[in-house]
């Protein structure tokens, strides 16, 4: 049974900086790229994780919580379950420590990231898209070969991982005065808020969702983590985003952490995509783009601020449907 958290599970900016010396050489210290407004508008710096070797962030958390773990647990392999980003980090992360990875995925995953992890040697095995049967599945697999499971989120090695997203950007730019960072299953935004918050604390930290996808929006609200149906997720465009429920370690981040939660519609996302392609020269998937819609779009619901970051989580769209979002 998962329970609440609380402030003292944290993860701190040692353990975020830990992180980033096993990352050294492993992941790409992406760039601000400015995005191009109207003069007089509040600066906006997209994060384009995109340019990961594996095409999102999820690189920075996989390989930070793998390399971690002692050789002889290592070597039995991992078993991970994901719609697609983080399965892909940790078959990346798996082909370069020379281990076996198992990756759970939903069957209605896209065949652009399945492809990709098959590409880098992992195993996949397809389960209905709900979290049960992903989780289910992954833990029968790791008591039955021994593997260790790889959490997509709710871990503190993940979380700090991913906080070096946010250590990069107070680095890059400390007069920064608001973050955007989508939220899925809440380990991007716990370990950016927790790093950005330890180094500036002024500095306002705003999740965004699809307004089809707003669990962590009303788990906020309400004060406790909010379910919502795997139904109700798949209606959006953001398959990366479709996670039900946020973890409970993501969960007391975001309590602790998070000034705000704002949600984008589907045009929004699409309209975004569009926009970072040809005015930034930079690829998102719907996930991708959510971040900087809600400067685009929703910028009266946003903290004042001087300079905004919006993280670009990632870039692994389908051809298919980017050639149809793009025309």
């Amino acid at each position: 049974m998962s329970r609440l958290r609380t402030t003292s599970d944290l993860v701190s900016l040692t353990e975020i900086e830990a992180a980033a010396g096993r990352l050294a050489g492993i992941t790409v210290r992406t760039p601000l790229v400015p995005f191009p407004l109207p003069p007089g508008a509040p600066s906006l710096l997209v994060k384009p994780e995109s340019l990961q070797p594996v095409g999102a962030f999820k690189l920075r958390g996989a390989y930070a919580t793998i390399s971690s773990l002692p050789d002889d647990v290592r070597e039995r392999g991992v078993v991970t379950h994901s719609s697609g980003n983080h399965a892909r980090a940790v078959a990346y992360t798996a082909r370069e420590l020379g281990i076996r990875a198992v990756l759970v995925m939903p069957h209605t995953t896209p065949a652009v990231k399945v492809d990709a992890c098959r590409e880098l040697g992992a195993e996949v095995v397809y389960v209905e898209p709900n979290a049960e049967a992903r989780v289910e599945t992954a833990d029968r697999l790791a008591a039955a070969h021994g593997f260790t499971m790889i959490p997509p989120y709710d871990d503190a090695r993940v979380i700090a991982g991913q906080g070096t997203v946010g250590l990069e950007i107070v680095q890059d730019r400390p007069d920064v005065d608001v973050v955007l960072v989508p939220i899925s299953g809440g380990g991007l935004i716990s370990g950016v808020a927790a790093a950005v918050k330890a180094l500036r604390p002024e500095a306002r930290i705003i999740g965004v969702e699809p307004e089809l996808a707003a669990d962590a929006r009303d788990s906020l609200r309400l004060g406790r983590p909010v379910s919502w149906t795997a139904e109700d997720t798949g209606r959006t465009i953001a398959d990366g985003l479709r996670v039900q429920q946020v973890g409970d370690l993501p969960f007391a981040h975001i309590q602790a952490l998070v000034d705000g939660i704002v949600t984008v519609t589907e045009d929004d996302i699409k309209a975004t995509m569009r926009r970072l392609a040809r005015e930034t020269r930079l690829v998102a998937e719907p996930s991708g783009a959510v971040a900087t819609a809600a400067y685009l779009h929703h910028r009266d619901e946003l903290p004042e601020g001087a300079t905004y970051v919006s993280v670009l989580s990632g870039g692994n769209v389908d051809p298919a449907l980017f050639q149809e979002v793009y025309a």
